[in-house]
């Protein structure tokens, strides 16, 4: 005997954000294979986790955001903006709860070159309302090493925003 009844069936259970996230981006990349799929719903997750690192998403974050993903190959400006809707309600989640996640499936799925590119995208995503918080600093310290790179590609990506960071000032 179950102990435990479901009150709806299995495949209508909500969905989490990386889930979510992949549906958005298949949805706007139909041509799209799994991988790529994976790789990019991984990487808007993660700039919107890194946007949302200070616990605020800001519109000039989102216009950075706007900017990175208008460069996806595939991606038309309707898409960005329904990609950003997504990870504008996403963001919280995924920051606290998917980090990893998005970011194993990156460091599985791509090369190091990629990896550091899209690093430099954090940052900078960080760093576009021209402070660099602790918070940021330690969310983007944190996704270098689970993207598996390490302190010193971090430390490199950072110094272009020395003049942003917030414990300096």
């Amino acid at each position: 005997m179950p102990f435990w009844t479901r009150s709806r069936p299995a495949d209508d259970r909500p969905q989490n954000a990386v889930s979510r996230l992949q549906a958005a981006v298949r949805k706007h990349l139909p041509q799209a294979d799994g991988d790529t799929v994976r790789i990019v719903a991984s990487f808007a997750g993660l700039l919107a986790a890194v946007g949302y690192a200070d616990q605020s998403f800001c519109q000039e974050e989102q216009r950075h955001v706007r900017k990175i993903l208008g460069r996806i190959h595939g991606l038309d400006h309707l898409a960005v903006e329904a990609l950003l809707d997504v990870l504008r309600a996403e963001a919280p989640e995924a920051s606290a709860i998917h980090m990893h996640q998005l970011a194993r499936d990156l460091r599985e799925l791509t090369d190091r070159d990629t990896r550091l590119e899209m690093l430099d995208a954090f940052v900078d995503l960080a760093a576009a309302d021209n402070d660099l918080s602790y918070a940021e600093t330690r969310y983007l310290r944190q996704l270098t090493t689970s993207l598996g790179l390490d302190a010193s590609d971090y430390n490199a990506s950072q110094h272009r925003h020395r003049d942003k960071l917030s414990i300096l000032r």
